[in-house]
This record gives structure tokens, sequence and C-alpha cells, in this order.
């Protein structure tokens, strides 16, 4: 029976490799998200402009002015000379964010008087300005502790654990392991009966001596080996080419790649078990995929979402992955850290692919 079951993975690879087309399914997503996630999904604000109408021209305003316009934050400061000129730079979005400096503010300083500055926000671009207008309030504060010449009674010293200088990769990459991961098994899977169908050789492969169960199992074997080869190299290029930092045990991060391919296939096999074409299973593959990166944690913290939300965040297998992933490289994770998203991607894995043999199995009796 093992050697059928052999055959039939061998027969699934040799099609899935059988094609140009097909490589290029396998291997363009991983080398695009490669190459551009990296860079482009971050929340480091870099290269914004920033807008000052300084209406004092005294000389503690002008060292306030160049003090923002050295911030690595801004690559370009535009200098305006009203409030109507401030308004359409930030209209036209000519600006990130605008910051207004008072006639009277170098000689408060001076003096020690209280003086405000007024910040301008493009509401439009909310998350960015935010972010931005952070590093503006400290450069003011600690522009202002030096000309006071106060100090704090008690200063707050931040630490940035597992990452301490904030590289945006070390977040991205290990979540980009268990993305690339999704990706190749749900559509090796996904389209596997489905194709069966297509090309007319499903009933074929009811009449052979397998079963239905050892069928799902060939079926599930080639997309839990596609998920392991493209979530190993993309772990490689994250140690050896982005210098990201791997401090966990290598086998526990095989260990949960292999239980989430284990859970991905069953979630894949279902809709390909449900669907007559691979038009339908590839939409299927997307209609899956997009509700599961955004309700993993991986754009937004899943605390901030509703208690609905939650509730589907904690049987999607994506969201347990990506916190062993990055605990594995960042935090040191061993078996006893890992255990508690382990047996949830276990337990998901048993229950999609129960779900997946049931609807198959009821399938071959019709």
């Amino acid at each position: 029976m093992w050697n059928r079951i052999a055959a039939l993975v061998i027969k699934e690879l040799q099609q899935l490799l059988a094609t140009r087309r097909n490589i290029m399914m396998l291997l363009t997503p991983l080398i695009l998200q490669l190459a551009i996630f990296p860079f482009a999904t971050t929340l480091e604000v870099r290269n914004a402009t920033l807008a000052i109408l300084n209406e004092d021209q005294g000389a503690v305003a002008t060292e306030l002015v160049q003090r923002l316009a050295a911030a690595s934050a801004f690559s370009e400061v535009r200098a305006v000379h009203d409030g109507d000129m401030l308004r359409q730079t930030i209209d036209a979005q000519a600006a990130l964010l605008a910051i207004r400096i008072p006639p009277d503010f170098s000689g408060k300083v001076l003096t020690g008087q209280p003086v405000s500055l007024q910040a301008l926000i493009d509401g439009r671009r909310s998350n960015a300005a935010q972010i931005a207008f952070s590093y503006i309030q400290q450069i003011v504060a600690d522009f202002a502790q030096e000309r006071t010449g106060q100090t704090l009674p008690a200063t707050l010293v931040v630490r940035n654990l597992y990452n301490p200088n904030l590289e945006y990769r070390w977040f991205v990459l290990p979540s980009l392991v268990a993305i690339i991961a999704t990706v190749g098994c749900l559509l090796v899977t996904a389209l596997s009966l489905a194709r069966e169908r297509e090309e007319g050789t499903f009933d074929q492969l009811l009449v052979t001596p397998l079963t239905p169960a050892y069928i799902m199992l060939g079926k599930a074997v080639p997309g839990v080996l596609v998920s392991m080869t493209q979530g190993g190299i993309i772990a490689l290029a994250a140690v050896f080419l982005y210098r990201v930092p791997f401090t966990g045990p290598v086998w526990l991060l095989a260990l949960a790649t292999f239980a989430y391919a284990l859970a991905l296939s069953g979630v894949g096999l279902l809709i390909s078990a449900i669907s007559t074409s691979q038009q339908q299973a590839f939409l299927g593959v997307f209609c899956f995929m997009v509700p599961s990166v955004v309700l993993s944690g991986y754009l937004a913290p899943v605390e901030n979402m509703p208690t609905v939300l939650r509730w589907l965040s904690a049987v999607n297998p994506l969201t347990h992955f990506i916190a062993m992933s990055k605990g594995i490289f960042l935090k040191s994770y061993g078996l006893s850290e890992a255990s508690g998203p382990l047996l949830a991607l276990l337990a998901i894995a048993a229950v999609s692919l129960v779900a997946a043999h049931t609807v198959f199995w009821q399938q071959t009796k019709s």
C-alpha cells in the first residue's frame, strides 16, 4: 500500500513540475516577495516632506528649524511664508505634516515662558503622519529640555527587547516564512483534485486500489514538501542574506513548518474537494488567503480586533505559525514556549483533514 501511495506522490510531483508555468507559479511568489516585502512592508517613515512656517526669525526658532531639517525621517523641508501657502501644501499632499512656529517663540523660550507650536497633520495619511509627528515631538522635547536646562524628576528609559534597533526586516522576514509557505501549499493542494476533475482523470483515480484516505494522503504530501521547501528557502535568505538573527533550534522551526503545512493541506484539500474546476479552486484559495493574512496579526494586532474576529483568528493557522516563527527567530523559543501554538496547529490540521476526507469520501459514494 505504501508503494502505491509513494507512486501517487511521485506522480503528483512530476505533474506539478512538468511545465514551466507550474514551476513559475511556485517560484514567482517566492522571488518577488523575498525581494519586495523586506523593503516595502515597513511602518518606518523615511523620505517624507516637512513644511515649516517660521513666523519668528529669531536665533532660537532658526536652531529648531535646523534640528527638524536634520531628522532622518525628512528628506525635504519646505519653507512656506504664510498660512494660505501652508494649507495649500497640505491640500496638495506636498508635505506629510507641517509645523507653525509663532512670532514670539524665541522671546518666550529665552525668558522661560511656556510656548506652543502648531502641527498640521495630513489625515489622509494618518498612520505615517502620526509616526512622523512622534519624531517631531521627540526633537522638540529634547530641544526644550536643553534650552531650559530642566530635567524631569524621573526619566523613562526604553529598551527594545528582541529587536534593539527596531529593524523592521526582523519583523517582516520571520512572518514572510509563514506567508510564502501558505501560498505554495494552498495552491498545490487546492488544485490537485480540481485538476483531476478538469482533466477527466478523477474517475480513474477512484478505481485504483487506494482508499479515499490514502488518496488524500498522497495529495497532501506534495503540498507539505513544497511548503517546507519554500519556508526553508525564506528562512535561509532571512539569516544569510538579510542578517536576521536566528536564536531558536532549527528542528523546532522545521517541526512548526511541518505542522503548519499539515493544517494548510487540510484546508487546501477541502477547497479542492468542493471545487469542480481549477478556477474555482484558485478563487477558493484567494478567499481564504486574504482574510487569513488580515486576521493573523501580521498587519494589525489581534488584540485590537472585535471579539468575533479574535475568535476567527484563534482558528487561523497563520496566526499560530507567525507567532512561532517570530519566537524561534528572535525570542529563543524552545519546545515548551512553542507547545501551545504547535498543538493548536495540529488540532486545526486534524479538523481540516478529517473534513476534507469526509467531503471526498461522500463524493466517491455518489
